[in-house]
């Protein structure tokens, strides 16, 4: 349990730290800030990094692992809409390796995401293995092709045409996927030099939510670095559809949640197009 104490002398009871707090540890008695409840403590560290005075010290976060910043090195509202607006996924990649830097920042944007209850359970895994990359397509290739055989079935085929047409449409593009993986080109990682796979523990209820938050901020990072990158949509469909197959195959302890691609682009893109017209609800 994380030791959690307030140096009166310091505290001026501004209440920062009662209203951050996500596991309502603190109180107010009589002017004075008090702990309550210090084991439900999620070990979040907002208590620390809200505080003027510095007047929390927490056994989690001693002050080697307190850092100040300034909002002032913030990208402007302006700039971060441009890369958000600009980011795509780009599988043009060429064979140039990826700089070891610009994989630690990727990995480690990751890990910084916010996880529910501040779990920080999440497991990364980094392939730059050309030929565990190989496995991995050769993987999803296999396990869609298990598919596609049930269903051009001469019994199955006029049924599902007739009720699943985009799933019976997938059946020509598994064997255009299938024929061009036999002759060396890999339509499914796209000639990535790397992969980042992120996975959470089994029976992980808010596993799902994690991962993909966690994405985002490798997107993010990898856009800013100019690595291209895509979701591996395809891969992780057939992880569902083997379910522990691929984590065994890597090694992975836990549930494979979400993966990104990952390598040098061939070419950058010049425009971003404009989606369709936004379109929200306001309560």
């Amino acid at each position: 349990m994380a030791q959690i104490a307030i140096e009166i002398d310091k505290c001026i009871a501004c209440g920062r730290c009662i209203d951050i707090c996500p596991a309502n540890i603190f109180s107010k008695d009589e002017n004075k800030i008090t702990l309550q409840y210090e084991d439900s403590c999620i070990g979040c560290g907002h208590c620390v990094s809200v505080c003027p005075q510095e007047a929390i010290s927490h056994s989690l976060f001693p002050i080697e692992k307190q850092h100040a910043f300034s909002y002032e090195a913030y990208p402007t509202p302006e700039a971060m809409m441009s890369i958000i607006k600009a980011r795509r996924s780009n599988r043009a990649m060429t064979s140039k390796p990826i700089p070891e830097e610009a994989l630690k920042m990727i990995v480690e944007s990751a890990y910084l995401a916010p996880t529910a209850t501040n779990s920080q359970n999440l497991e990364f895994t980094l392939i730059t293995d050309p030929d565990k990359i190989k496995e991995i397509t050769s993987f999803t290739i296999s396990t869609f092709y298990r598919i596609r055989k049930m269903l051009a079935n001469h019994v199955i085929a006029p049924i599902t045409k007739l009720l699943m047409p985009k799933t019976f449409a997938m059946v020509p593009m598994l064997d255009r996927l299938k024929a061009e993986f036999e002759k060396g080109n890999d339509k499914v990682m796209r000639g990535a030099t790397a992969m980042l796979i992120i996975s959470s523990p089994k029976g992980d209820r808010f596993g799902a939510e994690n991962a993909n938050l966690s994405y985002q901020n490798a997107s993010l990072m990898a856009e800013s670095l100019g690595v291209a990158h895509f979701y591996t949509g395809f891969v992780l469909s057939a992880t569902r559809l083997k379910k522990g197959a691929l984590e065994k195959e890597l090694g992975i302890k836990g549930t494979i949640c979400a993966g990104m691609a990952l390598g040098m682009p061939k070419f950058k893109y010049l425009k971003y197009t404009e989606r369709k017209e936004i379109d929200f609800t306001k309560l």
